[in-house]
């Protein structure tokens, strides 16, 4: 039987239903060629495998850091145009994965699949009617994608970063405050993203110009003994 989820009455099922959970970062907009790369990549192994795909924030969330700097916005009011930042993306990735469709809540990635496209998750609705993360800097599109993976029981959870990402940099622990920031590209995980993450849950950070090491990631071959990098 479906449950209904925290979506405005929304329904999707009980059992798993995405495989791998990719998250395009936000800085990788910036290298244009990794960015179209490691899209093809993705839209090649979502022929065999329900795969989501998250977006950063990039240089839309930029926008909204720089206003928070010279305005001081409330924590939630940061927040809530961060994740619109998010959609942005979401639009623009939708526009160059080949058979991808916009998702707004589970049951629209599950249609998504029947219908076999690729779902990108424009996450406002969804993230506003359940709102489970703290409002702050610290929580960024890396926390977010790690929440939606537990949500949606994703096997895996793929974060594509931009070219040149130092892997020993990404590991994340709690004890790591480097990346408070959340700057999009800064090459760590946000500080909350341990907390984010469920335990089912594997996750692996690839450079977005390793593409060999991205299908690795995307079809679930990559070694399973270092939990949180390649």
């Amino acid at each position: 039987m479906p449950r209904t989820d925290l979506a405005k009455g929304r329904t999707c099922p009980t059992s798993p239903y995405v495989d791998t959970v990719v998250k395009i970062g936000g800085g990788v907009l910036a290298h244009a060629d990794c960015f179209a790369a490691a899209l093809a990549t993705l839209a090649a192994a979502a022929r065999g495998q329900r795969l989501l795909v998250v977006p950063g924030g990039g240089p839309f969330a930029d926008i909204v850091r720089d206003v928070d700097r010279r305005m001081v916005l409330s924590d939630s009011a940061a927040h809530w145009m961060a994740i619109l930042a998010m959609e942005q993306y979401a639009h623009l990735i939708a526009t160059q994965v080949a058979g991808a469709r916009l998702a707004e809540y589970p049951s629209e990635i599950v249609a998504a699949f029947r219908a076999d496209h690729v779902p990108v998750l424009a996450p406002y609705r969804w993230l506003r009617a359940a709102d489970p993360l703290p409002h702050s800097w610290n929580v960024t599109s890396d926390s977010i994608a790690a929440w939606i993976s537990g949500v949606v029981g994703a096997r895996r959870l793929v974060l594509v970063k931009p070219p040149g990402v130092h892997l020993d940099q990404t590991a994340p622990t709690r004890k790591d405050e480097a990346a408070a920031d959340g700057r999009p590209g800064d090459g760590v995980l946000d500080a909350y993203f341990d907390r984010a993450l469920p335990h089912h849950v594997k996750p692996i950070v690839v450079p977005s110009d390793l593409l060999e090491t991205l299908r690795a990631a995307l079809s679930g071959s990559i070694d399973d003994r270092t939990p949180h990098r390649l």
